[in-house]
């Protein structure tokens, strides 16, 4: 881990901890998820750590249009985002799409920290992780499995997080 990572890890900490106290999610893949989502804290708008999109009932003012990437499966999904910027052919088959979507934005780190796991809670396809939300590894496993993020190795970069901050005092 670099310094930018121990730091950010020192930061929101506290954060993960009492998250993990009121909901039994593992604040090891709280942290996992937070840095990686946020490149350790470089990306940040709207105190957004964990790439949560917004609905089309989310209020005006708690939600943002971010440019992000997302790996999908048929060049024709243009229709799911407000703006396609480009759409490229992978090796893999797949498409990777550079787009502008609506993303959650929260006051404070805590309010995003909170929603962030409320939103495993209300969506009813993460009802398999929530029953091993203690141990990361699978927890992260099944979020993955899910359909958290799109890329296609979304579970092993969170799980190669957890055993680095494992490390970390």
């Amino acid at each position: 881990m670099n310094q930018t990572q121990i730091n950010f890890i020192k930061t929101y900490k506290h954060y993960a901890l009492e998250t993990e106290r009121k909901t039994g999610i593992s604040a090891l893949f709280i942290l996992a998820q937070a840095g990686l989502e946020s490149g350790w804290g470089k990306s940040v708008p709207g105190n957004m750590f964990f790439g949560v999109k917004a609905t089309k009932n989310t209020p005006n003012e708690k939600k943002q249009l971010l440019r992000t990437t997302e790996v999908l499966t048929t060049p024709n999904e243009k229709s799911k985002f407000p703006e396609v910027i480009s759409i490229t052919k992978r090796t893999d088959g797949k498409y990777l799409y550079i787009v502008r979507d609506w993303f959650m934005k929260y006051e404070t780190p805590e309010e995003c920290f909170t929603d962030h796991t409320n939103f495993f809670f209300k969506n009813k396809r993460y009802t398999k992780a929530l029953l091993v939300k203690a141990d990361p590894y699978k927890f992260a496993e099944e979020v993955a499995k899910a359909g958290y993020a799109t890329a296609p190795n979304y579970a092993d970069s969170l799980k190669a997080l957890i055993k680095e901050i494992e490390k970390v005092k």
